[in-house]
């Protein structure tokens, strides 16, 4: 069974969408169950390399590679 969810899109947004799945011969339905699925792997990946970033940083014991793993998780929480 289908679970229907609406979903309001910025115009921009819409327009977007649309292009995208002339150009893949999808219906804008389709390509925003692609970019929707696309978008939710991409989180797990993120999450993913973040908590094997954080338990590097928790096992390392090199001052400097303590310092260069908490950069690399700042940048990941905080951008830049």
């Amino acid at each position: 069974m289908k679970d229907f969810q609406s979903v309001s899109l910025p115009a921009n947004v819409a327009t977007q969408v649309r292009t995208m799945a002339r150009k893949r011969r999808l219906s804008a339905n389709r390509m925003l169950v692609e970019l929707i699925e696309n978008g939710i792997a991409a989180e797990k990946q993120k999450q993913e390399e973040f908590f094997d970033l954080a338990e590097r940083f928790r096992s390392a014991t090199d001052p400097k590679e303590i310092k260069q793993l908490g950069d690399q998780m700042g940048r990941m929480v905080f951008g830049g």
